[in-house]
């Protein structure tokens, strides 16, 4: 086993007890995924991109220690719009002080917030509009039809956007995802900036909405990709937040299962989730993975962690843990 870092050590020394102590266990568990030869997958919800946490997850994506991930359709642009214009971003840690008023004058400014961090309309959401438009039109034009992270994919590995990197490349997790072609599924991909955009084109008649490519088509995707991957080894899901990213894909298993009638089909062999929502009624951000058994989703000797807290904590510790940090 690779030697351990500061970050490492400091939490194997320090994190003892409670949700610190399963932030251990569970870094350690999903590396047990990985040395069995298993693949695990990793979903984003919430603003992690904007979080920066390319900062580590790239590196992940690099060191094949993910196989495929899901996420929003925020999170799937968002990565590439910090690549492009992380030097006008504004950070407003007063922003629990904001008045109506203080709202309105940072969207006359362009400035779109996400809790601390505005994100600056014209040099991320028009600077990447004007190139992903054109292979949108392209593609529709050839015949062609693609999933939106296809899209994403194509303009990164094009190299027109090299011209605006304001990071270290090596930082964005996306550009590392591109040059890997990781597997990526994006649910309810209509619900972020781009789909919106893409909506305009499609209302002004400018683009069809058959071009983009559906999220029943991700899901079918998924199913035949789960199928092959799981031939040999199994898949484990490391959940980061919680609502459509994660309920999304780890509906494959049942669908496989009692859908398809596919009985063969092996349930994930490891879930952890990390998620400041407390267990409530109803909630699937907030049940408790127990509840994932009856759905057909997660069997009863599955390893299963719940941390309780901040992903933007987390995750890159337990990212960390796997690099030897």
């Amino acid at each position: 086993m690779s030697k351990k870092g500061n970050i490492s050590n400091f939490m194997l020394e320090h994190y003892k007890h409670f949700n610190s102590a399963t932030v251990v266990d569970a870094a350690e568990a999903y590396n047990d995924q990985l040395v069995s030869g298993n693949k695990m997958m990793i979903t984003l919800a919430g603003a992690m991109s904007t979080a920066e946490l390319g900062r580590s997850l790239a590196e992940i994506i690099r060191q094949d220690k993910v196989h495929i991930i899901s996420c929003t359709g925020a999170n799937l642009e968002e990565d590439i719009m910090n690549l492009v214009a992380h030097s006008h971003y504004k950070r407003v840690p007063e922003y629990r002080d904001f008045t109506p008023q203080q709202e309105w004058d940072l969207l006359e400014k362009g400035l779109n917030r996400v809790t601390d961090t505005c994100i600056p309309e014209e040099e991320a959401f028009r600077r990447l509009q004007q190139h992903i438009f054109k292979i949108w039109k392209d593609a529709e034009e050839a015949g062609e039809r693609f999933l939106p992270h296809e899209f994403m994919y194509k303009m990164l590995l094009s190299g027109v956007l090299e011209q605006y990197y304001e990071i270290d490349p090596k930082n964005s997790w996306m550009l590392a995802a591109a040059e890997k072609n990781l597997p990526i599924v994006v649910p309810g991909w209509e619900d972020s900036t781009m789909g919106n955009i893409f909506a305009s084109y499609c209302v002004k008649g400018e683009l069809k909405p058959s071009t983009m490519k559906s999220g029943i088509e991700y899901m079918t995707f998924l199913a035949d990709w789960y199928t092959e991957n799981t031939k040999n080894n199994k898949i484990g899901f490391f959940q980061i937040g919680g609502g459509i990213a994660g309920d999304f894909p780890i509906c494959v298993v049942p669908m496989l299962y009692q859908d398809l009638e596919r009985t063969e089909t092996p349930f994930w062999s490891y879930f952890c989730q990390i998620s400041d929502s407390t267990t409530s009624y109803g909630s699937y951000s907030g049940a408790v993975p127990n509840e994932k058994i009856t759905w057909g989703k997660l069997d009863i000797d599955t390893p299963k962690f719940i941390i309780e807290s901040d992903a933007t904590i987390v995750a890159p510790l337990i990212f960390a843990y796997l690099l030897n940090w």
